[in-house]
């Protein structure tokens, strides 16, 4: 995990694509919130908003 996140920091850097960035976080904090829901009673309240 950490040689992609090292990758995809200089993909960044050397082609000025910062802007990216932030959608990679939210992607993350959606994935992990999906993942550590699933078993929980917050799970149906995820699902409504996809």
């Amino acid at each position: 995990m950490g040689a992609f996140v090292s990758e995809l920091w200089e993909f960044m850097k050397v082609r000025k694509k910062f802007w990216m960035l932030p959608m990679f976080i939210i992607l993350v904090l959606f994935g992990g919130l999906i993942v550590l829901a699933k078993g929980s009673a917050v799970a149906p309240f995820i699902y409504t908003v996809f």
